[in-house]
C-alpha cells in the first residue's frame, strides 16, 4: 500500500498506523525496489539506517527486501540518527537511506534519501521513484543482493570530535532531551567522553513519545528542557528532535536561544577559520546572520526552505556552514550534511572556551523581534498567497523564489506551504516588537479570515 501524497518535496512521510494508514510493508519493499532502479543500484551497494519508530524493523526490512531483490546490496547499519546515516554514507562513500518521520507524531514513518558522500537526491529522482513504484515493472533481478551489518557509531563520534577540538575548554554542566529519539543512542557516545556533566531527559528509545513529541519546533516540547537547565543550574541545554539531525540550545537562565542566532555564532565561528568564506541560509533565517556574515567577511547565499535546497547550494558554492531557523545546520567537513551533533559541539566549544555564559554569547549578536514560525491550515495556498501579496501593495519588495516574502529595509514577513504537513507557515522580523507584532497580527487576519486555522 502507497498513497501519492505521501511523497514530499524532499522526502517521503506517511502514516503507517491508525484509522487511514498511507504505506506498509508492502509500500516499503516497492519503494526500495524503485530507488535501486531508478539510482542504477544493481550490483552496487548503499547503506540503510532507521530510528526508534515501532514501525521501523518491519518497514527496514521490507525496503531491504525489496533493493536486494534487485540486485543492489544493502549495509544495514540498524539504529542510527539521521545524520550518523549522513556519516555512514560518507564513511563508506555509497548513497544513503534513513527510515524515519523525523519529528512527526508516531503514527508516522518516512524515507530520507542521499547519494554517495551525503549529497542530496535530485527532485526528478524522488519523483521517479514515486512513478515506478506506483506503476513501474519492478519484477526481480536474475541475481539478488546481500545484505550485511555494520556498527558507525564509534567512527561517527570520533569524525564529530576530530572536528571540534575541546582541548583546554572549562568544564561545563550540559542537560540534553533526547525526546525518546535517537539522540538517546547518538549522545552518550558523542558528549560523555568529553569533559562535562552530562544530564540526560528522556534518553530511552520509545517510538511511541511518551514524553512530548519530538518536534522542538512547538514550545511546549522545549519546556523539560529549559526546567531542567534552571533546577540543576546548567551552563546550557541541548534539545534534539526525533531523528536527533536538528538541535534547539537553551541557555543558561532556560530560555530558547534562536537557531537564527547559533547559524549566527557558528558562521562567525567558521569564518574566522576560513576567511572570505561562503554561509547558505534560507529565505526566513533571521536578518541577524546577513549582519554577523557581512561583518565577518563572509559571502552569503540564500536557499529556498529545506535540506535539499540547502545541501545542493553548500555543494555549488563550496560553503563552508549553513543553517536554517529550523534547527538545521549544514557543514562542508561533514559532507555539506545536516547534523545536530556537530552543531552542539560548536556551541559547547564556543561556550567552553569562553568566561561568559550562553546569554552573554547571544547579548553580543545583532537583535530582531521575530515571531516564530506560525502554522495555519487553509483551503486555498494560491489564493491566500494571492490575498497577502495585494494586502501589501506598496509596501517593501515582494518576492515568489519561496512561498511569498515581503521585505523593507525594517522589516520582512515570509508566508509559505509547508514541505511536509498541509499547512500554511508564516514568519515575521521586524527592528522593534511593536512593529513585528502589528505586522504578524494584520498578516494572521488575512491568512485566517475565513479559515478554520
Amino acid at each position: 500500500m502507497l498513497t501519492r501524497s505521501m511523497f514530499k518535496a524532499n522526502d517521503i512521510r506517511g502514516t503507517v498506523t491508525g484509522a487511514r494508514p498511507e504505506w506498509d510493508a508492502d509500500g516499503a519493499r516497492a519503494i526500495g525496489a524503485a530507488f535501486v532502479r531508478v539510482l542504477g543500484l544493481a550490483g552496487g551497494t548503499f547503506v540503510l539506517g532507521r530510528d526508534m519508530r515501532t514501525s521501523g524493523p518491519e518497514l527496514a526490512a521490507a525496503f531491504i527486501d525489496g533493493a536486494t531483490g534487485q540486485g543492489a546490496d544493502v549495509i544495514d547499519v540498524g539504529l542510527a540518527s539521521t545524520d550518523q546515516l549522513w556519516f555512514a554514507s560518507g564513511h563508506f562513500s555509497v548513497p544513503g537511506v534513513q527510515l524515519t518521520a523525523s519529528h512527526n507524531p508516531s503514527e508516522y514513518n518516512g524515507v530520507k534519501f542521499c547519494l554517495a558522500d551525503a549529497a542530496p537526491i535530485e527532485p526528478a529522482q524522488l519523483v521517479a521513484i514515486r512513478k515506478l513504484a506506483f506503476d513501474g515493472d519492478l519484477s526481480p533481478a536474475a541475481t539478488p543482493g546481500t545484505r550485511t551489518e555494520a556498527d558507525v557509531l564509534t567512527a561517527y563520534a570520533a569524525h564529530l570530535h576530530a572536528l571540534v577540538p575541546m582541548t583546554g575548554a572549562r568544564r561545563l554542566r550540559v542537560v540534553y532531551d533526547a525526546g525518546n529519539g535517537m539522540a538517546g543512542h547518538t549522545a552518550p557516545a558523542v558528549l560523555a567522553p568529553l569533559n562535562i556533566d552530562l544530564i540526560g531527559l528522556f534518553t530511552e528509545l520509545d517510538g511511541s513519545f511518551p514524553n512530548h513529541p519530538p518536534n522542538p519546533l512547538e514550545p511546549q516540547n522545549l519546556l523539560d528542557a529549559q526546567a531542567a537547565v534552571r533546577t540543576h543550574r546548567a551552563d546550557v541545554g541541548l534539545v534534539f528532535d526525533g531523528d536527533a539531525d536538528r538541535c534547539f540550545i537553551v541557555d543558561e537562565r532556560g530560555e530558547v536561544v534562536s537557531p537564527s542566532l547559533i547559524t549566527a555564532l557558528i558562521a562567525r565561528q567558521e569564518l574566522a577559520r576560513e576567511p572570505g568564506g561562503t554561509i547558505v541560509i534560507n529565505t526566513i533565517t533571521s536578518r541577524a546572520v546577513n549582519q554577523v556574515v557581512a561583518r565577518a567577511g563572509g559571502r552569503l547565499v540564500i536557499s529556498l526552505v529545506g535540506h535539499t535546497a540547502v545541501k545542493a547550494l553548500m555543494a555549488q558554492h563550496d560553503a563552508i556552514f549553513g543553517g536554517e531557523h529550523s534547527a538545521h545546520y549544514y557543514f562542508r567537513d561533514f559532507w555539506g550534511a545536516d547534523t545536530g551533533m556537530l552543531a552542539a559541539l560548536h556551541v559547547l566549544a564556543l561556550l567552553g572556551h569562553s568566561d561568559g555564559t550562553m546569554s552573554d554569547l547571544v547579548a553580543k549578536l545583532p537583535s530582531f523581534a521575530a515571531s516564530g514560525e506560525l502554522n495555519s491550515t487553509v483551503a486555498d495556498v494560491p489564493g491566500t498567497l494571492d490575498r497577502v501579496d495585494a494586502a501589501f501593495a506598496g509596501r517593501g519588495t515582494h518576492d515568489r523564489s519561496d512561498g511569498l516574502t515581503i521585505e523593507t529595509d525594517d522589516w520582512w514577513v515570509n508566508v509559505r506551504p509547508s514541505n511536509t504537513e498541509p499547512l500554511l507557515r508564516l514568519n515575521v522580523e521586524a527592528r522593534s516588537e511593536q512593529q513585528m507584532v502589528a505586522l504578524r497580527d494584520e498578516t494572521l487576519a488575512i491568512i485566517r479570515g475565513g479559515t478554520d486555522a
